[in-house]
Order: structure tokens, then sequence, then C-alpha cells
């Protein structure tokens, strides 16, 4: 074979290999708590692109629907462990769990793992949030999740997060999340954990992704401005229109 061929060959190769790896599609297995929002954080995307690449006719998702997501993937080694395996990926354990639906704490030689790119939380900047935030506004803002919502769905941490910002954007209200979650009106704090100094508690993770996806806009309630526990016999808050309901958190207007 002479030198022209084979420069042929290896260009021809190279082309092939580069053509193979220019866009790889992996596939992630929707889990109870997702949004198309949170997905796009995780896999360092946009929604818009999650729904054209799947062919969705809205942002809607259910629960063990399988989406194509871009991502690095990574095939196990039997020395390997999680906590190896985002090391080597300079990744957050828990990121790295997250974006692999049937991985929890083990796993096995030859088993396909999805990279993600993106980070479930961040704390950075506040460009492009619905209001203005601190490091420790974010903080904030999750240990009232955390200390609100622990025990019930991500859907109604989301939604605890989105009532104080709600009010942030709300003249009845103080324009700061700090200002807001410390309010004190007619002698009452206007949030129990304050009161009881749950707020001092470490937040959950998923109370920091919750308060994150709120910050850029994540809504399920579609404006409340109040929440409470449905043991409740406050007449008052009863007699409020209901925008959700999830678990025993009741959330109105």
């Amino acid at each position: 074979m002479n030198f022209k061929k084979i420069r042929t060959l290896l260009f021809a190769l190279t082309f092939s290999m580069l053509s193979f790896t220019q866009v790889y599609a992996a596939n992630y297995t929707v889990k109870s708590g997702d949004s198309l929002f949170k997905i796009s954080i995780l896999f360092k995307t946009d929604v818009d692109t999650i729904i054209k690449n799947n062919n969705l006719k809205s942002s809607e998702i259910y629960p063990n629907q399988v989406l194509y997501v871009n991502s690095s993937t990574y095939t196990v080694k039997p020395s390997d462990t999680l906590y190896l395996i985002a090391k080597k990926y300079g990744i957050a354990l828990n990121t790295l769990i997250a974006a692999n639906s049937n991985v929890d704490k083990y796993i096995y030689p030859g088993e396909v793992l999805n990279i993600p790119a993106g980070w479930i939380f961040k704390s950075t900047s506040s460009s492009g949030s619905i209001v203005p935030y601190s490091e420790s506004d974010l903080d904030l803002l999750a240990r009232l999740v955390t200390a609100e919502a622990e025990g019930e769905a991500y859907k109604a941490k989301v939604a605890v997060a989105a009532v104080v910002l709600n009010r942030v954007q709300n003249s009845r209200f103080p324009s700061t999340i700090k200002d807001v979650i410390y309010e004190v009106s007619g002698g009452y704090y206007q949030f129990t954990p304050v009161y009881n100094g749950w707020i001092n508690k470490s937040a959950s993770q998923d109370s920091k992704n919750a308060a994150y996806e709120a910050l850029y806009g994540s809504d399920p309630t579609n404006g409340a401005l109040y929440y409470f526990d449905d043991s409740t016999t406050n007449t008052w808050l009863w007699s409020k229109p209901i925008a959700l309901r999830v678990g025993k958190m009741v959330f109105v207007y």
C-alpha cells in the first residue's frame, strides 16, 4: 500500500471517529419530582433543546419516561465506586447519582453511567434569576424549605421557595429574601421556623435544588403568597383561593 492510500485511509478513519463522538445522546429516565428545568441544569442544556430532541409537545414529563440528553458516559470498571468516579470527573457524588436514574449506592462492572456536565445546585451567580440574591440568601431560602417541607414531595419544596419569591415581588411584603423570611407582622413571625429556631438547621440537597429552581422561575403555585398545613383551623387562611395542594401542604393566593 503506498503512502497516499495510507494517508487517505487514516483521514477517513479519523473523520469517522470524529463524526461518531461529536454528539452523543444518552438515556435519562425521569424520576418523581423531576422537571425539564431541573434536568436541563443537570445536563447543562436548556428546556427547548430537550423538548426538540425528544419531540415533546409540551414541557410536561412523567416518572419513568425515557428522555434523550446530550451527555458523556462512562463504563464502570471492577475497581470503581461512585465516589471515585465522581472524583475522577470533578463532580459532586449526589450530582452523579442524580444523572443516573437506576443508581443509588451500588454499581457493577460494565454498567454505563451518564456523566453530567452541569450541576444540580449552583450558587455562583444571580444572573437570570427572577429576584436578586446572594449565596447567603440562597442558603437561607433552602434552610426555610428544609424546615417547612423536608418530609414532603419535591414539588412542595419548590412551592415553598416560590411563595417567598412571590412575596419579594409583591409590594405588600419586604423586597428581599432575607427580609421576607424574617418579617414580623402584627407581632407574629411570618414563618414558624424563624420563631422556633428550625431555620438554623442545615439545608438538605433537595431543598437547595428546589430553592435554586424557584429562583430561576419555577413556581408550581402560579403566584401563591401563603402556605399552611392542612390540619390548621385558621379560617382566614382556608378562606383564600387554593392554588395547589401537595401532601399535607396547602398553598393559597
